[in-house]
């Protein structure tokens, strides 16, 4: 049965698939007269449909937070229609898994749920920790800018030497920059799409410092020295918050595992004695209640313990 829905599912994507390319096809009897489309061709037109209906352009005034975007952040190497086809099928593999664990049809909604939902989790987590990793390395990345202008060295030289030494991400960005400008885009303009495809407060006062530098003259050694002092102090400002909320923050998890771990504690003692909340209809009410009051609770902790600087 399980392989049967997946086999099913699978056949359901590859159908829409297919019946995109088909809405693709002009009407035009003459055209099918004249050329007849191979199934390769209609598979490609399939995924080029696919990745239109992904890919879409950013309205003025609305923050980019596009699928491609999205990726780009986290340094995935996946097209945006190659990680939702992914996202699909990972659904289907988690909810087969889990009704064949289980054995029951509601495990096999949850699982479909949860395993659609991962992927996103998982490319949350991978945008953070790349733009930490970002954030660690600017400090030494600006060290360097410095020292290459001091050094008697231009701006752009100052880049080209930072993609040779530094290590990704602040390698990977750099050569993206560098990249653009081989392509004939202006300096001002390859900056602003740096600070625009990655998303850090820090390196947006970095770009804009240096663009104002541009327009208006200056020292840039000097004002980059100002934006490292800055950022380090920000830093240590940050790192103090981190430590004055660790307690709150602790306490809450606590807080908010307990009645999670004593229920687990009191299913192991006395299995019977608890498994009334799982078939009563009350008790699976009470249920879902707690489990909106926790995530509430998590919600409400995290906001109070969270400060920006």
């Amino acid at each position: 049965m399980v392989w049967a829905l997946f086999i099913s599912m699978c056949l359901t994507i590859f159908l829409f698939l297919l019946g995109i390319s088909l809405l693709k096809r002009p009407v035009d009897e003459q055209y099918r007269e004249k050329k007849s489309r191979s199934f390769p061709e209609m598979l490609k037109d399939a995924n080029q449909a696919l990745k239109n209906m992904l890919i879409r352009k950013k309205k003025p005034g609305k923050k980019r937070n596009s699928l491609q975007e999205q990726l780009s952040i986290a340094g995935v190497l996946a097209k945006p229609e190659e990680f939702t086809i992914f996202r699909w099928m990972f659904a289907v593999i988690a909810a087969g898994v889990l009704h064949l664990v289980m054995g029951n049809m509601m495990m096999l909604l949850i699982g479909f749920l949860a395993g659609f939902v991962f992927p996103m989790v998982w490319l949350k987590g991978k945008q953070k920790k790349r733009i930490k990793a970002f954030n660690d390395g600017l400090p030494g990345m600006i060290t360097s800018i410095i020292g290459s202008l001091r050094a008697g060295f231009g701006f752009l030289q100052a880049l080209q030497m930072v993609a040779r030494e530094s290590y990704p991400p602040i390698k990977d960005e750099v050569e993206l920059v560098l990249k653009s400008l081989q392509y004939g885009t202006s300096m001002d303009d390859a900056l602003l799409e740096w600070k625009r495809r990655m998303p850090s407060a820090e390196l947006g006062l970095l770009v804009d410092a240096i663009i104002i530098q541009r327009q208006s003259g200056g020292n840039l050694a000097y004002l980059l020295d100002k934006i490292l002092e800055t950022n380090r102090a920000r830093t240590k400002i940050e790192n103090q918050i981190k430590t004055l909320t660790a307690q709150g923050k602790l306490s809450g998890l606590i807080i908010s595992l307990l009645p999670i771990g004593l229920g687990i504690l009191i299913f192991i003692i006395n299995p019977e004695y608890i498994s009334t909340l799982f078939t009563n209809p009350i008790g699976m009410l009470m249920l879902g209640v707690a489990g909106v009051g926790f995530i509430i609770g998590f919600i409400f902790v995290r906001k109070i313990t969270t400060i920006e600087v």
